[in-house]
């Protein structure tokens, strides 16, 4: 415990009083404080109180800026005025823990000084290390800078409870491409959720089992690999295991990881697994395997999912899917060319139904948007081979610490919707007991990057993708469906997705977002710390903490994409 260093005293004026919520102190013009350090003030019944910092001005006793410009002979920057000015620093802070519960406003004078690392992590609320909740998302630093005063570094721990269940549920990772590193951070808490749930000793605790999808490059297609020689860099990976080591994780890749590409012929390459072998090595260990959609009454039911950019105001492609469920004539299919030689026939003039409820324009309508995501792509086609097989298959044989990644990068955009579209009704089903004999993980972790392209405020509201992320966001908690999602622009997210994930990161994003609605409830001065966060800062915000944090993480521990 460092001894105490007094930094300044309580300020309150007519015109700026202190108030339960809020405070300011002056201090040393020379004091290198930052956003988001945590400062202690002495308070009334021998209480403590702990605020964090928002913002830093400095003031002299000049009336204006002409005054200062004429203190300097009107403008000549080599001038020594005759008077130095009197200044001052003074800070402007928030309350956010009292020791005794005692709210009432802080009193002029009050001293104030820096807290130590245990009078931080109560200040915040943060959970011991060794709290049975507690997951590790990152660390901070604080004091960074003064040169009377060692820096402080705190693992933070997360509490699992808002994160997956059962108190809230959800995670949202927005920030611009490439620098804000989303899809490293999520990665970072997947490891360190999949560290603790296979080193939990408790029967009684819930297990967990991941569902990844791949939607960039190679980027998440050799999480079970350690890095290999290019991707340690110049000397820094062993930096990199410290830092895991520092934070209580183990420094390993991912374990229990299975991967799943859509099914490729010579002259059709659905994945950019190919590279470097990939592919090869992973069949070889027997950890990979292709996926195709065969002929069934499933896939046929599924069929929705391809009209999920397409505004069907009229609900003519759903009457027709609908009418393909029923009908007999559609159950006897034992290929994808019988089924569209079927639809085919509902083309020909004066084929329609005999209630004239569907007409033949609309079934040309749906023809040439089934046709053109079906024909000629081997991904509809039977199960044949050995290292081939159905997703619905395996999901239903997922286990606890089981990481299945998904790979999805190469497809086009209505195939991408197919696929996480079928997956994530595959999962819905099996948490409601659709399929006997399975017995699933009590929580299933589905990461996808890039939910604009299923949840944006403009996808069409008749989208079958959007009504089903709707549904897990909002009582997927309750199930055990939990949604890790990141995009570049969380303002662009439905509403009621951000609203519903109790847990949220943002990454560096650009001045024009951070004026958006989303983020009027941040303060101004950490809404300018987003336009300039550096790779590996986060600030997150999550129920269990009494305020925003920024905070740190570590690269990547597995071999990455270059």
């Amino acid at each position: 415990m460092q001894k105490e260093k007094i930094i300044g005293k309580v300020i309150a004026t007519e015109s700026k009083p202190t108030t339960i919520d809020n405070f300011y102190f002056w201090t040393k013009q020379d004091l290198i404080l930052n956003p988001f350090d945590v400062v202690k003030i002495e308070h009334i019944n021998n209480s403590v109180s702990y605020g964090v910092i928002e913002e830093i001005s400095h003031i002299t006793d000049s009336v204006s800026f002409l005054s200062n410009f004429i203190s300097s002979d009107f403008g000549d920057i080599n001038c020594s005025g005759n008077t130095n000015r009197v200044g001052m620093n003074y800070v402007y802070g928030k309350v956010i823990y009292n020791t005794e519960n005692i709210y009432l406003p802080l009193q002029n004078d009050a001293k104030v000084s820096l807290a130590d690392k245990e009078e931080i992590i109560k200040a915040l609320g943060l959970l011991k290390e060794d709290s049975e909740y507690g997951l590790v998302c990152g660390y901070l630093n604080m004091y960074q800078g003064m040169d009377d005063c060692a820096p402080v570094r705190i693992p933070v721990p997360m509490d699992t409870r808002f994160l997956i269940g059962p108190e809230g549920a959800h995670l949202n990772i927005s920030g611009i491409s490439g620098l804000a590193s989303k899809t490293s951070y999520a990665m970072f808490l997947l490891k360190a959720l999949q560290d603790k749930m296979m080193a939990a000793k408790d029967d009684n605790k819930d297990d967990v089992a991941y569902i990844l999808f791949n939607v960039k490059g190679t980027d998440l297609l050799s999480i079970d690999k350690e890095p290999d020689k290019i991707s340690k860099g110049e000397g820094n990976y062993s930096d990199i295991v410290d830092e895991y080591k520092k934070l209580g994780l183990n420094p390993t890749p991912f374990k229990q990881v299975l991967y799943f590409y859509p099914y490729s012929d010579k002259n059709q390459n659905n994945t950019y697994a190919n590279k470097n072998n990939i592919l090869r090595e992973q069949m070889d260990e027997k950890k990979a395997f292709y996926y195709k959609f065969p002929c069934n009454q499933d896939n046929k039911e599924n069929l929705d999912l391809m009209f999920s950019n397409i505004d069907d105001s009229n609900q003519t492609m759903d009457a027709i899917l609908n009418f393909i469920a029923i009908d007999n004539m559609f159950q006897h299919e034992n290929s994808w060319e019988e089924f569209i030689k079927k639809i085919d026939n509902k083309q020909q003039a004066g084929s329609a139904d005999s209630k004239k409820e569907i007409t033949v324009q609309s079934w040309r309508k749906f023809a040439r948007i089934i046709k053109s995501n079906i024909n000629g792509k081997k991904l509809f086609d039977d199960v044949k081979m050995n290292n081939e097989i159905e997703l619905i298959d395996k999901i239903n044989e997922i286990k606890p610490n089981d990481v299945y990644v998904i790979d999805i990068a190469r497809l086009d955009e209505n195939m991408q919707n197919f696929v996480f579209g079928n997956v994530i009704r595959y999962i819905y089903d099996l948490k409601l007991g659709g399929n006997e004999g399975c017995n699933p993980p009590s929580k299933i972790i589905i990461f996808m990057d890039e939910l604009n392209k299923y949840a944006s405020s403009d996808i069409p509201k008749n989208s079958p993708i959007l009504r089903q992320i709707l549904d897990i966001a909002e009582r997927g908690r309750s199930l055990g469906i939990i949604l890790f999602a990141a995009e570049q622009f969380r303002s662009a997210i439905h509403d009621r997705v951000t609203g519903n994930s109790s847990a949220s990161a943002y990454g560096r994003t650009n001045a024009i977002e951070i004026e958006k609605k989303d983020y009027r409830y941040i303060p101004q001065v950490y809404k300018n710390i987003m336009t300039r966060l550096e790779q590996g800062e986060y600030i997150i915000h999550n129920p269990a903490f009494r305020t925003m944090l920024k905070i740190k993480f570590p690269k990547p521990i597995y071999k990455e994409s270059k």
